[in-house]
């Protein structure tokens, strides 16, 4: 599964505004019910649920919050970079300002599993994460997330 199944161009928030972890959650919610057709409300009861189990801030700033909604067909991603740093009770306890948020089918293990490790990895790179954040619009934070995730040549 390639990045580029996860995540469209329509699935990126630039330079999101929130002032609190509850609040980005809302706004990837509604962003993510958009592109589904899921429920905002269900999709941000789910990502709250998640969360109460441990956050999703995985340190150095970025956060995969992940949960499974019924009735979505496929793992779908949502991409955002905050304006500002946000406290997110990360592991590391910094501020987040990297945020991708998975959503899968409620039947679908393997693929959420796989998807979540693939971000993972992808924000796990330093230089991935530096680019990210320095990425101008939109457009190309898209870009260099579907760049940084494709297998390069060696």
């Amino acid at each position: 599964m390639g990045l580029d199944e996860l995540l469209s161009a329509d699935g990126v928030l630039f330079n999101l505004k929130a002032r609190c972890k509850r609040e980005a959650l809302g706004l990837l919610a509604e962003k993510a019910a958009a592109l589904t057709g899921a429920s905002a409300d269900a999709v941000r009861a789910t990502l709250l649920e998640r969360e109460q189990l441990g956050s999703t801030g995985v340190g150095a700033g970025v956060a995969i919050p992940h949960g499974k909604i019924e009735g979505l067909s496929r793992v779908v991603g949502v991409l955002a970079r905050l304006e500002t740093p946000i406290d997110f009770d990360s592991v590391d306890d910094q501020p987040v300002d990297l945020i991708f948020l998975l959503l899968a089918p409620a039947n679908a293990t393997a693929a959420h599993l796989k998807a979540l490790a693939k971000v993972s990895r992808l924000l796990r790179d330093e230089h991935v994460r530096a680019t990210l954040r320095g990425a101008q619009t939109a457009e190309a934070l898209f870009a260099v997330a579907i760049d940084a995730a494709r297998p390069h040549a060696a």
